[in-house]
């Protein structure tokens, strides 16, 4: 999850599956190691029945590619275990991708069955990126996916990300950076602001209160360290209450007043004509308790100017993997000639061969996800043979070497833009809520 000027770790190719290195040992004995492979990342439905999925990770997944490096400690590792045999460690020692991904850019929507990465290379030197290609995408997906329902949810209104507490710590660096790509604004994770250039934000909890003799003093101190335009946690003790306080001690410029407790709707109903009634007509009023896309939206209609949300957003509100899956699709057989292959396996069948994905448009309206299928492997078509869709693959590692363009903050923000065009394009079905089917249908056309 780092990048740049932050410390990266050494290696990451021990985050991955133990299957992954006894298939390449097996591989190396057979001679299928260096058959030339086409594996892709897709999703056979969405996560939670919801009608769109947003494609996150992908910039992560880059910058982790570059140090899947296996280095003595790994090798060590390896060889004490026993985990593969001595030809095997000499392969790994001087192991490097050197194929090629293309993808869907991050912040791109998916639906079931989008290519959301395909990629090239022998069996070997693919195979053995599966587990850490899932472990980002299905983390991050998920996340982007419930995030960009709250965002949805909340309109034009500010969200905030705030649910570090509620995930493992490298998770909730991750859920902020998958968060902020689909809508949110900010995040009160500081590695996150470090990393991946968003946006942090953070005041003060219920323990800056208790610590004070009384409330009234911790706001006198807050806004002496932080201003007036700082916001104010009001509900430690009795709200109404709070509000005055703040207001007396502050002034009617009062930034903000963040409620933590109780019924939402009510409560900032009568916090908002309190404050009105005091004169603070332009104070803001956070809330930020429990919050999911439905309690957003239960919102809507209430005076409340930004929602910070933890739990529900971290953990993917519900559904905390995107379910996606990494399939041999095309292989070469023993006369070097390209063959496609997929699964059978009920309710888990694959479609094999290498494919291409546009978007059909209606007036800049998604339409369906149209997806060729090249069994034999020719040239795959382009979007010039399909004028009314948008092409959806871009390049993501070239001869072994990510694009850096997709790195880092830069393609933090990059993924960020995207999404905000791309979602444009939704049916306003694709809006909603409820579970229900994808809002586009998936098309499946043979090349040529």
């Amino acid at each position: 999850m780092t990048h740049g000027h932050a410390a990266r770790p050494a290696s990451t190719a021990l985050l991955t599956d133990r299957y992954e290195l006894t298939m390449v040992d097996a591989a190396l004995r057979d001679g299928t190691a260096h058959r030339r492979c086409v594996f892709e990342l897709f999703g056979r439905r969405l996560p939670g029945a919801r009608r769109f999925g947003v494609v996150a990770g992908t910039g992560r997944l880059l910058t982790l590619l570059r140090d899947f490096r296996f280095g003595d400690e790994e090798l060590r590792f390896l060889r004490d275990e026993k985990v593969v045999d001595a030809a095997t460690l000499d392969f790994l020692a001087g192991y490097r991708f050197t194929g090629s991904v293309t993808g869907y850019r991050e912040g791109e929507l998916y639906f079931p069955g989008s290519p959301i990465l395909t990629v090239e290379g022998t069996f070997a030197e693919a195979v053995v990126l599966e587990t850490l290609a899932l472990s980002v995408l299905n983390h991050d997906s998920a996340i982007a996916t419930a995030a960009a329902r709250m965002s949805i949810a909340a309109g034009d209104r500010p969200l905030a990300e705030m649910g570090s507490r509620r995930a493992g710590e490298s998770s909730a660096v991750a859920a902020a950076r998958a968060a902020y790509i689909t809508g949110f604004g900010a995040t009160s994770n500081l590695e996150a602001g470090r990393c991946w250039g968003i946006p942090t934000m953070g005041t003060a909890a219920h323990a800056w209160t208790l610590v004070h003799d009384t409330e009234e003093d911790a706001f006198r101190a807050q806004i002496d360290a932080l201003g007036v335009g700082t916001t104010l946690l009001v509900d430690t003790y009795d709200i109404r209450q709070g509000v005055e306080t703040a207001i007396r001690v502050a002034g009617t410029g009062l930034g903000g007043v963040r409620i933590d407790s109780g019924d939402l709707p009510t409560v900032a109903a009568e916090v908002r004509a309190q404050l009105d009634d005091l004169g603070a007509t332009g104070t803001r009023i956070t809330v930020t308790s429990d919050l999911d896309e439905y309690a957003i939206a239960a919102l809507a209609a209430s005076p409340v100017d930004s929602y910070g949300v933890g739990t529900s957003v971290v953990t993917g509100s519900g559904t905390p993997t995107a379910g996606m899956v990494y399939k041999l699709v095309a292989r070469q057989d023993s006369d070097g000639g390209w063959v496609g292959v997929a699964k059978a396996s009920t309710d888990k069948a694959s479609k094999g061969g290498r494919k291409a994905a546009f978007r059909t448009l209606d007036a800049g309206t998604a339409t369906s996800e149209l997806i060729v299928v090249s069994d034999g492997f020719e040239a795959l078509e382009t979007a010039s043979e399909h004028p009314d869709a948008r092409a959806l693959q871009v390049p993501l590692v070239i001869d072994g070497e990510p694009d850096a363009a997709y790195e880092g903050p830069d393609g933090v923000q990059a993924a960020r833009a995207h999404h905000s065009r791309v979602r444009e394009e939704l049916p306003v079905r694709a809006l909603a809520l409820s579970r229900s089917d994808p809002a586009i249908p998936t098309v499946y056309t043979d090349a040529g």
